[in-house]
């Protein structure tokens, strides 16, 4: 049948016994981009959008080694988009490209409003082309957004409420990325044993590397307000402040001690 996700909870809902699991259905969102991929009542350039760019291997100093995932840009956790075109080596509004240049990948949620709703969890990234370019890396580096609430919740308070949680399975990156944060004078902690925040399940997209593991960096949204003196979707990408690129070119640095320690035969 040809009925979509949205039409098919619609009818549901009109039967009042199952308006709890309707709502439980709707507030699970997507479990996988395929489904809103396949989803007739979403329209790509509409309602949600991705930008990626795969270097060319001539194009490359060296091996591919990290790749830069936004898997919530745009709307669904803002700030994230710009700051992985930062992390990959280009400027947000112009996409000019400075120093070392890293392959990249991001879902954006395009609407003015409601972009929650297509919010997919990492593991559930099964997006043919950000798995390739995960498979394709040593390392991955990737980009989220969480409210202070969350970052808390079941876990401890933050030293700061602007503060980057640093998880994913590669302990070497993650430590690197939580020491170049600190020394920048951004709050930073390793969120390894967070509950939710972790980022260590080895399903996570940015897990998906060669060595199987990489580094998911949660924003809290004090610290992306920061990061820009407009903070909206058409303005962010004009307006990125100098803590959004201390930010960046931190764990550009993290990155970069990295990638010089792992020796490509």
């Amino acid at each position: 049948m040809g009925t979509s996700r949205r039409v098919f909870l619609g009818l549901v809902a009109a039967t009042p016994l199952l308006t709890r699991c309707v709502t439980a259905c709707a507030a699970a969102g997507y479990a996988s981009y395929s489904e809103i991929y396949r989803d007739p009542a979403l329209h790509e350039g509409v309602d949600w959008g991705r930008r990626m760019v795969r270097h060319p291997a001539f194009d490359r100093t060296a091996f591919g080694r990290t790749v830069v995932f936004a898997p919530h840009g745009g709307g669904i956790e803002p700030g994230t988009s710009e700051l992985a075109l930062a992390v990959a080596g280009y400027h947000p509004a112009t996409l000019a490209a400075s120093g070392a240049v890293q392959d990249y990948w991001m879902f954006e949620g395009l609407r003015a409003s409601g972009n929650a709703e297509l919010h997919v969890t990492s593991t559930g990234c099964d997006d043919h082309y950000a798995r390739s370019l995960a498979a394709g890396a040593l390392n991955a580096v990737a980009l989220h957004g969480c409210s202070v609430t969350e970052a808390e919740r079941d876990w401890r308070p933050l030293p700061n409420p602007a503060c980057a949680l640093v998880g994913g399975a590669n302990a070497d990156l993650r430590a690197r990325v939580v020491s170049a944060l600190t020394g920048a004078g951004i709050s930073a902690v390793d969120a390894s044993s967070h509950p939710t925040l972790d980022g260590t399940d080895p399903g996570n997209i940015v897990n998906r590397t060669l060595l199987g593991a990489g580094v998911q960096v949660e924003t809290t949204t004090p610290l992306r307000a920061g990061m820009f003196t407009t903070n909206t979707g058409a303005q962010r990408k004009h307006t990125t402040t100098a803590l959004f690129w201390d930010f960046a070119g931190a764990v550009r640095s993290a990155v970069a001690g990295l990638e010089a320690t792992q020796v490509i035969l």
